[in-house]
């Protein structure tokens, strides 16, 4: 599905810079250009069907860009989990940030609990 929509992209892409390229402009640098309006299409110039072309080119890439990020983003879409509610620490041990824990606690873990 992806690669049918890639493919309809490049072509659709290809599409718009031929179909823009063609289009002369409003006789100002156009002209300078040689994009003189009785040259290819006649003396009326094209701008009716080239108009209609360069738009439904540019109606399939969009839709060919939106249909392809909804399908990447929908493929990386991950079940969120959290570090901290999956391992909750014991009631003893939890205490304030900047808070000393118990001394007693501490006197027993290194041996030197004094009576």
């Amino acid at each position: 599905m992806e690669t049918f929509i890639i493919t309809i992209h490049i072509i659709a892409c290809i599409a718009l810079v031929i179909l823009v390229l063609l289009q002369s402009g409003k006789e100002g640098m156009g002209v300078i250009f040689g994009g003189g309006s009785s040259t290819v299409f006649g003396s009326s110039g094209a701008g009716g069907l080239l108009a209609k072309l360069t738009a439904g080119a540019a109606v399939i890439f969009f839709c060919t860009s939106l249909t392809f990020t909804y399908l990447s983003a929908k493929k990386h879409v991950q079940e969120r989990s959290s570090v901290i509610l999956d391992n909750p620490q014991p009631a003893s041990t939890s205490s304030a940030p900047g808070v000393n824990p118990n001394k007693s606690d501490v006197q027993e873990k290194t041996g030197q609990n004094k009576k």
